[in-house]
């Protein structure tokens, strides 16, 4: 019987992570483990991430620009450093306005939707 682990650090130098496109106006790249994932974003000027929830619990982190998170009446305008922390389940938005963005998210557990 064979239970090996993969125990091995996995390194990703700049060149491998390739931005792709996410929706229009927004680019990304996902590195992930078993149950967890972190992306990176670059999003356009007057960009918009619909309404939507995922099973996965959402941290992100403002690394330029302002992201706005909207749930129902309430946004949240994350600037940079800053941080947001989203239940699993929880319907949300997110955009920006006049000025582009970068984030970094972490995932939990792993979002499919952005696994290579």
């Amino acid at each position: 019987m064979n239970n090996t682990v993969d125990h091995e650090m996995r390194y990703y130098p700049k060149e491998s992570l390739c931005l792709t496109h996410d929706i229009p106006g927004a680019r990304q790249w996902a590195v992930s483990l078993d149950q967890t994932m972190l992306t990176y974003f670059e999003v356009d000027p007057d960009c918009r991430f619909e309404s939507h929830s995922h099973e996965s619990e959402q941290i992100t982190m403002v690394l330029e620009g302002v992201l706005y998170f909207e749930q129902g009446e309430k946004v949240a305008a994350v600037k940079a450093g800053e941080v947001i922390a989203i239940p699993a389940h929880a319907p949300h938005a997110v955009f920006t306005a006049a000025s582009a963005a970068k984030a970094v998210d972490a995932w939990s557990p792993v979002m499919d939707k952005y696994i290579k």
